[in-house]
């Protein structure tokens, strides 16, 4: 079985993104505030984007709507893991203070542990994943519509 390499290129390539872009912010000190991750959504999804696409190129008449949807899916997948893994680490040895910094710009008076907020990281990474899967699968499924799958009605038949 031929398998595709596509969601693990696409998802390594939008978790460099996504990090070079957080080190961009991170320069300028823009790191800390938590609506700057909206960008992160972007870059996401033209990837998630570009891999469906390539996919179905890749596959041709063969290209099937749950493999389509799986392949999708991996990549944001991988993507997020990815990210995931560099925000934790981020957060606990090159910038210790970093998530205490990132909370209190949400003048939260709670004690959040760091492993909650990568945790929200990641749900967060697979939410828009699957939002993302889904409104792509709805622009590269096979239609139905088509003239050979409607039923034909006679007049004298109803």
């Amino acid at each position: 079985m031929n398998k595709s390499k596509l969601p693990v290129v696409f998802g390594i390539g939008i978790a460099v993104v996504l990090i070079l872009t957080f080190l961009i912010f991170a320069s300028f000190g823009l790191h800390t505030n938590p609506i700057y991750s909206l960008i992160n959504g972007v870059f996401m999804a033209y990837g998630m984007f570009l891999s469906v696409k390539m996919y179905k190129k890749e596959k041709g008449n063969l290209f099937k709507y749950e493999k389509g949807f799986v392949a999708t899916f991996l990549t944001g997948l991988n993507a997020t893991i990815i990210f995931t893994i560099f925000f934790a680490l981020y957060g606990s040895m090159i910038e210790p203070d970093y998530i205490s910094v990132m909370l209190g710009n949400w003048s939260s008076h709670y004690n959040t542990p760091e492993g909650l907020v990568v945790f929200v990281v990641f749900v967060m990474g697979m939410a828009t994943t699957m939002v993302l899967t889904l409104a792509f699968m709805q622009l590269f499924k096979p239609s139905w519509n088509t003239h050979q799958a409607k039923p034909k009605i006679e007049l004298g038949s109803i």
